[in-house]
């Protein structure tokens, strides 16, 4: 019988390939030698935990200004000072009165004293003791009272002077030398330095990534800073789909407001965008199992970019070669 020359054409055709197929050498890797930990990035800022206003507590005229815009100022440091003249001479007449009150007190208490003696010797009534028991009450109530005022007054004494609540640096003067103060005006704006933090704004899939990553830097201004991360926000953004999450300085700080990115390893092994091949689709990598390749699908990978494996370390993962091999098919030798 005599075969059709077109068959026989396609059967040699098919029989060349299977051969092909069966003789194809390629080479192979442990996963774990091609693994590669991409790095990850998202946009961060540095932010001050306090960007504080600071009012006038009393009413009085602005005497001085000695802080300038730009300057850092220790905690503590006089940065407005108000006109304290009537305060002073409030807190001497409370004072005066406090020790008025204790003189008379202290001759009430003598004179108590000297009635309970009395009375011992039926000199005096009772009602006169009751009298001088109450006076004493009467004029420690009162000492109790003028000490207080004392107290209030030498408090809005402290308060003509607005000192620094933290290491801040002035962002701004609201106020000018000569000007009214009411309770209320706002005479100065500071940035707290002591307490900086880096906020940022992570994808929702990275941020267990983030969560175990070993080390963190914030990359401003051509500086790196290391960080840590300190607390992740459960709310996610709907617009932009991500998480706020604020990460603490370890080492040198960045200026509050400075602009950049937080990077970090990754620490899911990927596999390189150079290994992955498309079949059917699908986007994978071959393995060799048994002298035969298995292609093996990655459900996250994309063209282009490393996709995250979940294989065993020593994984035999295709490497020259692969771009001919098919799922199932046959290896005559296998290169290391």
């Amino acid at each position: 019988m005599k075969i059709p020359l077109p068959f026989l054409l396609l059967a040699l055709t098919i029989t060349a390939a299977n051969a092909q197929q069966a003789n194809t050498s390629v080479s192979a890797k442990a996963f774990a030698e091609v693994a590669v930990y991409p790095m990850r990035d998202a946009p961060a800022s540095a932010r001050s935990l306090n960007e504080a206003k600071l009012s006038a507590e009393v009413s009085a005229r602005v005497v001085a200004i000695p802080a300038e815009v730009g300057q850092v100022v220790p905690k503590g440091t006089p940065l407005i000072r108000l006109d304290s003249r009537d305060f002073e001479l409030a807190a001497d007449r409370a004072d005066a009165a406090l020790k008025s009150a204790q003189a008379r007190l202290e001759l009430a208490e003598s004179q108590l004293r000297r009635g309970r003696e009395l009375k011992e010797r039926n000199f005096i009534s009772q009602e006169a003791l009751n009298q001088r028991e109450t006076e004493v009450e009467v004029l420690r109530a009162e000492v109790a009272l003028n000490r207080a005022q004392l107290e209030t007054a030498r408090r809005s004494l402290e308060k003509t002077t607005l000192r620094a609540p933290f290491r801040a640096v002035v962002r701004e003067r609201l106020a000018h030398v000569g000007e009214l103060a009411a309770p209320g005006t706002a005479l100065i704006a500071l940035v707290d330095l002591s307490r900086v933090e880096v906020a940022a704004q992570v994808q929702v899939k990275d941020v267990a990534s983030l969560q175990n990553a070993r080390e963190i830097e914030f990359v401003a201004l051509g500086a790196r800073h290391p960080l840590k991360l300190s607390r992740v926000s459960p709310a996610i953004n709907p617009d932009a789909r991500n998480v706020e999450v604020r990460l603490a300085f370890t080492g040198n700080e960045a200026a509050p407001g400075a602009s950049g990115r937080i990077a970090w390893r990754d620490t899911t092994p990927h596999m390189p965008p150079e290994l992955v091949v498309r079949r059917e689709g699908r986007l994978g990598v071959f393995v060799l199992e048994n002298r035969h390749a298995r292609f093996v699908p990655l459900t996250e990978a994309q063209e282009g970019r490393p996709a995250p494996a979940e294989l065993p370390p020593d994984t035999r993962i295709a490497v020259d070669g692969r771009h001919l091999l098919t799922d199932g098919q046959p290896l005559a030798a296998q290169r290391p």
